[in-house]
């Protein structure tokens, strides 16, 4: 029997513990009976802030599991980003293409926009025939798909076509619902507050 704590409550601390005796007999059960692996299709989307950095931390985890990972950016341009700049530690198991030209703001050029995603789904759908990648990230792909810059039946033959144990993370705002209906986890972040509407400015090592 474990002691109970100086002033605590006999009763309450053995209720407390049977409580969480019942509450771990459901967890245990709920997980034995997982018993699926395959590549997950992930889409983090949604307003808020935290989507590439979400793909990034999973991203990370792949690598420090020793697994082969990639990375295509589209719309986003070649800036110099603190995650692109500790990921280029690991060249050896993280292949990185920042295939965009700067937001559709700032281009201000369909056709430049359009022929910039296509270079950089060219990239993307190489690495989703390829078995030695185990986690590929679409970064704003979400963005090229919204806007038409190209074609979703595609994207989502490629998508459903990859190695079976290859795992894809699309990100970008304004998901497409037929992206949504394939994938296996689907994360909206939500804006609840952010600092850039108080007049803060975006600041490495937080933006970027």
């Amino acid at each position: 029997m474990l002691p109970v704590a100086e002033g605590s409550d006999p009763d309450e601390e053995r209720r407390h513990r049977e409580k969480m005796a019942r509450r771990k007999a459901v967890q245990d059960a709920e997980v034995a009976s997982k018993r699926i692996e395959k590549g997950l299709l992930i889409v983090h989307t949604g307003p808020g802030k935290g989507k590439t950095t979400a793909a990034f931390g999973l991203l990370l985890r792949a690598v420090g599991r020793g697994r082969r990972a990639g990375v295509v950016q589209f719309i986003k341009g070649a800036w110099d980003t603190g995650e692109r700049a500790a990921l280029r530690r690991f060249d050896d198991l993280v292949e990185w293409h920042t295939m965009g030209e700067g937001f559709t703001w700032e281009t201000q050029d369909r056709v430049r926009d359009v022929t910039a995603c296509e270079r950089a789904w060219a990239v993307a759908a190489a690495m989703l025939r390829r078995d030695d990648l185990s986690l590929v990230v679409l970064d704003e792909l979400n963005i090229a798909l919204r806007y038409n810059y190209l074609p979703e039946d595609e994207v989502l033959r490629a998508l459903a076509a990859r190695p079976a144990m290859q795992h894809v993370v699309v990100t970008g705002r304004n998901a497409r619902p037929a992206l949504v209906d394939a994938a296996d986890l689907v994360t909206e972040m939500g804006a609840t507050k952010h600092h850039f509407a108080a007049g803060v400015r975006a600041q490495e090592g937080i933006e970027f």
